[in-house]
């Protein structure tokens, strides 16, 4: 969420970012609202004080025994227009609210406009491509080859979008999902942590997935909660509503969890395996820290991510996303996608977003720099650290030999009892 002063005091710079990020929202309006509350706290502040007049004359006319009943009765005309004012107040302060949640954050000034993904600019490319002397498959077609992945029946139980894996293939996710946890918690200074999976609609509306991405929520009638699109929600909610000590910044936090999207409008994009699908799994990194150090702690973020794919040999390039593509809430995004030879397709395994102040306020986390001091927003970032399954399709086309097996990695061999490959 932006200040509200903010907005007042720059105009053209809201209206302008929202502009550049396909966003609708009528920031003129929000700016009557506010002069409208300002010119109602300005007129209740005058009542007020005029009441407090009218008590004191009237305590001195009882005291010396004079008719005090005409003052009385204007006092109370006083108390019912304040207290019609206070409604209002109210109302208006509701209103202005609830326009606020549909005000995108700011693009930080490194971000290119653009308005497609044809406008996310390059900034490097990691590993070779890996040439092959036979018809490369597609990670559906290697999948159930090699008897692991099962899309019909998962369609069967679940319909379109979900999918079963099996045996060593299985093993394969879950090794992944470990190796991560391991590297990030070992070697990236992530503290690990086990997550609720359902969340109540203040965490979603804090890290700005409702209300504008409400559709592709899964929402559980009757109860108040939401499925997770992503672990960040739990995570960067952790503290919603403190004020966290001195000394206590940077939190590094990371954890493992299943991810649930309906993909409201995505229907006939990457619809062939496994690449979009509304169930799968993933390990998140989150990061609260001070201002001043969120963007070289979004870099190094981004680094986390990359060493995933550089440990795994597989081939990534990573992106910096135009304003048109940038999530509503995110001030800076990386997009980290693996090359997935099969389908001859770069696929986004990781996200790194740097939100500046935008989810604390509207979550109302703060921090206290130093002991004495007035609390101020921190900066959370959060990035996919990586996510599934688009990894074992990569891995299952990056991996595949020519008579229908898969070598493993040799960094998740360890994590699979020693087993090289993966094959009928």
């Amino acid at each position: 969420m932006l200040d509200l002063k903010f907005i007042r005091s720059n105009p053209d710079t809201v209206k302008l970012a929202a502009r550049n990020k396909g966003e609708k929202v009528d920031i003129d309006k929000i700016l009557e609202l506010d002069k409208k509350r300002r010119d109602i706290i300005g007129e209740v502040e005058k009542l007020k004080s005029e009441r407090n007049v009218a008590t004191a004359e009237i305590a001195r006319l009882k005291k010396e025994g004079k008719d005090a009943s005409g003052l009385i009765a204007e006092m109370k005309k006083l108390s019912d227009r304040i207290s019609g004012l206070d409604d209002e107040l109210r109302e208006t302060e509701t209103e202005i609210n609830e326009k606020l949640l549909w005000v995108p954050n700011i693009p930080h000034e490194s971000v290119p406009v653009g308005k497609t993904d044809d406008d996310n600019v390059e900034i490097r490319k990691w590993g070779e491509l890996k040439s092959f002397d036979f018809k490369v498959r597609p990670h559906w077609e290697i999948g159930e080859m090699i008897g692991g992945l099962d899309i019909p029946h998962g369609a069967g139980v679940s319909g379109s979008g979900f999918y079963f894996l099996a045996g060593p293939l299985a093993g394969l996710e879950r090794a992944l999902i470990n190796f991560m946890l391991d590297l990030h918690t070992r070697e990236h200074g992530y503290s690990e942590a086990c997550i609720p999976y359902l969340v109540g609609e203040s965490a979603m509306r804090g890290t700005g997935q409702i209300p504008k991405l409400k559709e592709d929520m899964y929402q559980i009638e009757g109860d108040g909660l939401y499925l997770i699109p992503t672990a960040e929600v739990s995570l960067t909610n952790i503290n919603a509503g403190e004020i966290l000590p001195p000394g206590s910044l940077p939190k590094k936090i990371c954890a493992f969890s299943p991810c649930f999207r309906r993909e409201a409008g995505s229907y006939g994009k990457e619809t062939r395996g496994i690449v979009r699908v509304h169930q799968f799994h993933k390990v998140e990194m989150v990061k609260i820290v001070e201002p001043e150090t969120s963007y070289n702690e979004l870099e190094s973020l981004l680094e986390n991510a990359e060493r995933v794919l550089q440990s795994l040999d597989l081939p990534y390039r990573v992106r910096v996303l135009c304003t048109g593509d940038l999530s509503f809430a995110a001030a800076k995004c990386y997009d980290i996608e693996v090359y997935a030879p099969g389908m001859d397709s770069w696929l986004e395994v990781s996200s790194c977003s740097n939100f500046e102040d935008f989810q604390a306020r509207r979550m109302n986390l703060r921090y206290r720099p130093d002991k004495g001091a007035k609390p101020i927003f921190p900066h959370t970032l959060n990035g996919s650290g990586v996510a599934l399954p688009r990894t074992v399709a990569a891995i299952l086309e990056n991996c595949q030999t020519k008579d229908g097996q898969v070598v493993i990695p040799e960094t998740l061999r360890p994590y699979m009892g020693g087993m090289d490959r993966i094959g009928k």
